[in-house]
């Protein structure tokens, strides 16, 4: 049913009802009488605009016009109507094709900002697994670097003779540690995150306990194993060094003593086992660094690269130098093959002794603890200072790294051990030990999955928990030593009580 205007009897666009007469209207028709005469118009009563009542009908199709009551007007029509939908079919076409236009282009810059944030983050994850390519930092006092003088060589009857060739960093020797590094690097990212299959879990580790003691290993009369090492290729081989000046190579699966070593003129407190040859080596406060042969059973080299005693002792990677470190405020990086010294390096912003030192396994960087708390971390290649870790209070005891070169490990006499992330230059963890506790020896095992720590009693942490896992007290004295057997099947020990301990299921 179809509504008609009471006034111009056509169908009204906008139509409304009078309430007074109850006709419908055309709006505009009857807005315009009631302004004219305010009343409705069939039946003379008063009305307003406001009394008008709205009716919501459908859009109405109006009917056509007079022109179209003939077959060609009617085709006229259509064939307008026609054009006027093709028009506008031709208008949305295009659109549509400036749309996909548009589209197309967003999709490719989002390819090329997918593609570009890849390399970036390739190239970031590139620079922080690449430890040695670690840049001087701003604001630091570049160390002075001295030629070595003096080095010594073993003359035809093992005694030591003086050589007064000054050597230094030849191109040949960086490009040689270079080389070795970007092996080493390598070698990790393909062993990425894995745990070595053969590793004890935490769970077995936890149940260890003391399987051997042996006392016999220094002098009595002099009480004390300062320092402990194990062979690295065969961790059946002991290696300590102790109060009575001597070295001592120790075979755990025997049970016996391989071969003492006497020379220095006062305590030995740094030692460690080549790990393809036979060959030990030693360090002491009688300032000297000695390189011996376990199958000669003697002496084939001293090392005097320092003018004070020697506080510690890494071979770097390569097998083919030692870095020391000494009370004079000097590191040394010398040539274990001829006992020359290739480099000498002091902080003298610094002005405090060195207290240990420790390879970066990479071997391009290295760490030094100080007397004054500090821990340096040096650019080998360069000779200079790149970062340093305070934190610590009082002299630095001990410093480990990583097998994954990410972590370094530090101990100090304030009865703490940080933790330091090397790839952020920042501390993120403080385990707080026990009041006057004393770390006198930090190792990690050779997966990096586990962290010893040797002092006032032997702990073992499980990385990236830093959880404790085990914890012994055998040892009557202070132990100076720890050290991981091969996959962490054993744990051994060295202390002022003057015992080796071993520690196994």
């Amino acid at each position: 049913m179809s509504l008609v205007c009471a006034i111009c009897n056509e169908v009204p666009e906008h139509p409304c009802v009078s309430p007074v007469s109850n006709q419908v209207f055309e709006r505009r028709l009857i807005e315009k009488y009631i302004a004219e005469n305010g009343t409705d118009p069939m039946n003379g009563q008063p009305l307003s605009e406001e009394q008008l009542i709205d009716i919501k009908v459908s859009h109405p199709i109006r009917p056509k016009a007079p022109s179209a009551t003939s077959i060609p007007a009617i085709l006229k029509s259509l064939q307008d109507e026609w054009d006027a939908v093709m028009l506008h079919s031709f208008t949305l076409r295009q659109q549509l094709q400036t749309t996909r236009q548009e589209l197309s282009h967003a999709l490719y810059q989002h390819d090329a900002a997918c593609r570009v944030i890849a390399r970036l983050t390739k190239e970031v994850t590139a620079a922080r697994e690449a430890l040695a390519t670690l840049k001087p930092q701003a604001g630091l006092v570049a160390p002075q670097a001295i030629a070595a003088s003096q080095p010594t060589a073993v003359g035809a009857g093992g005694e030591p003779m003086e050589i007064n060739e000054q050597v230094g960093m030849t191109p040949e020797i960086i490009q040689k540690l270079q080389d070795k590094a970007t092996i080493l690097t390598t070698e990790r990212k393909k062993r990425g995150k894995t745990v070595p299959e053969d590793l004890v879990r935490a769970e077995d580790l936890g149940k260890y306990h003391q399987v051997a003691s042996h006392v016999g290993l220094h002098s009595a009369s002099v009480p004390g194993i300062l320092a402990l090492d194990l062979c690295p290729s065969d961790t059946s081989k002991v290696l300590t060094g102790g109060a009575d000046k001597n070295v001592v190579v120790f075979d755990k699966n025997e049970e016996q003593i391989v071969a003492t070593f006497k020379g220095h003129t006062k305590k030995v407190t740094s030692v460690i086992y080549h790990p393809s040859q036979s060959v030990v080596f030693s360090a002491s406060p009688d300032s000297t660094i000695r390189v011996w042969s376990v199958t000669g059973g003697n002496c084939v080299q001293v090392v005097r690269a320092h003018e004070a005693g020697v506080t510690g002792l890494s071979l770097h990677a390569t097998g083919d130098y030692l870095l020391s470190s000494s009370e004079d405020q000097y590191w040394a990086f010398s040539d274990i093959q001829t006992g020359r010294v290739l480099t000498k390096v002091t902080d003298e912003s610094a002005g405090c002794a060195l207290t240990c030192a420790q390879f970066h396994p990479d071997g391009l960087i290295f760490g030094t603890g100080t007397a004054d708390s500090q821990i340096k971390i040096w650019d080998l290649k360069e000779r200079t200072n790149v970062a340093n870790f305070p934190g610590h209070s009082g002299p630095v005891t001990s410093i480990a790294f990583s097998e994954n070169g990410y972590y370094l490990a530090t101990g100090a006499q304030d009865s703490s051990l940080k933790l330091w992330d090397l790839r952020k230059l920042k501390n993120f963890k403080t385990i707080t030990l026990d009041n006057n506790y004393e770390v006198k020896s930090l190792v990690f095992d050779q997966s990096g999955t586990y962290l010893a720590v040797g002092g006032s009693d032997i702990r073992v942490y499980i990385c990236k928990q830093w959880s404790e896992v085990l914890n012994f007290t055998d040892h009557t004295g202070l132990v100076t030593g720890v050290s991981f057997g091969d996959n962490a099947r054993f744990l051994s020990s060295a202390g002022m009580d003057r015992s080796l301990k071993f520690y196994s299921l």
